[in-house]
């Protein structure tokens, strides 16, 4: 797969990357066509699962780097590393607070302005808006990996694809698999769990143009995009993967997926 990607302009290749996260995100969706539900045991372990590779990808493939970058610039290092993975957070917040949207932990109390649209329309809306650092820090990481910093390289940028593909699998089947136990249809719960989805192309080609554009904030970006995906994480994920009641093992599927995403990101990058 590198020999494959290396020739290709680093947007493209933050394209294919996030193509193939897109599709995992389906493949799991589309378990709705193979059973109407699943054990709540195993979801919560996959939340979990998915939780523990966005916090090993934030750290390992993200914020590493970032400091590794700012190591010669006229600030010292943790600087550009804080700064981005605050900004990171307080803009995922932002948008929380202005998007319309409703986290399957708490249904009750919808965020965002108020509006008429439908419960199903603010849940996908949620998964999308948390969806996008995910392909933010593929395209930021395909984009590092152009820029000739030696700890950056596209390996690792694959690493990271790998793993956030890895874990969008259950959040496909955490969004269509309760629709279709609502009484939606196989097709349409399919429709919407990837939908969420395909925010995450879009995302990396602009990550990737954007670092490759104004390259003094790589280290910011990097950062910004860690910042991102902990928010998602503290926010939706383990909340989620907590609410059944199944705490033990929503951990330690936490435990397995760092442990996971950190050999992905070892072993490759």
């Amino acid at each position: 797969m590198v020999t494959f990607l290396t020739p290709l302009h680093p947007a493209i290749q933050a394209l294919l990357a996030t193509l193939f996260t897109w599709f995992m995100t389906s493949a799991g969706s589309a378990a709705v066509f193979l059973a109407k539900g699943i054990n709540r045991k195993v979801l919560d372990s996959m939340l979990g699962f998915a939780a523990g590779v966005m916090i090993a990808a934030s750290y390992w493939s993200l914020l590493a780097p970032a400091i590794e970058m700012a190591a010669d610039g006229p600030l010292p290092a943790w600087i550009p590393a804080a700064v981005g993975f605050v900004l990171g957070g307080v803009f995922l917040r932002g948008v929380d607070r202005l998007l319309p949207h409703l986290h399957r932990s708490d249904e009750a109390h919808p965020e965002g302005v108020k509006t008429v649209w439908r419960r199903i329309t603010l849940l996908v809306l949620a998964i999308t808006l948390h969806n996008f650092p995910e392909g933010l820090a593929v395209g930021v990481a395909f984009g590092a990996a152009a820029s000739g910093f030696p700890s950056a390289n596209i390996a690792g940028a694959i690493a990271l694809a790998l793993g956030i593909g890895i874990q969008n699998f259950p959040e496909g089947m955490a969004v269509s698999m309760p629709l279709r136990r609502e009484g939606y249809s196989p097709f349409k719960s399919f429709w919407y769990g990837q939908l969420s989805g395909v925010v995450e192309p879009f995302a990396g080609v602009l990550g990737a143009a954007a670092v490759l554009i104004a390259r003094p904030i790589l280290p910011y970006a990097l950062a910004f995009a860690a910042g991102a995906m902990i928010f998602v994480v503290a926010e939706d994920l383990i909340p989620e993967a907590q609410s059944g009641g199944n705490t033990h093992l929503a951990t330690f599927g936490v435990m397995l997926g760092f442990t996971v995403m950190m050999i992905l990101d070892v072993a490759l990058g």
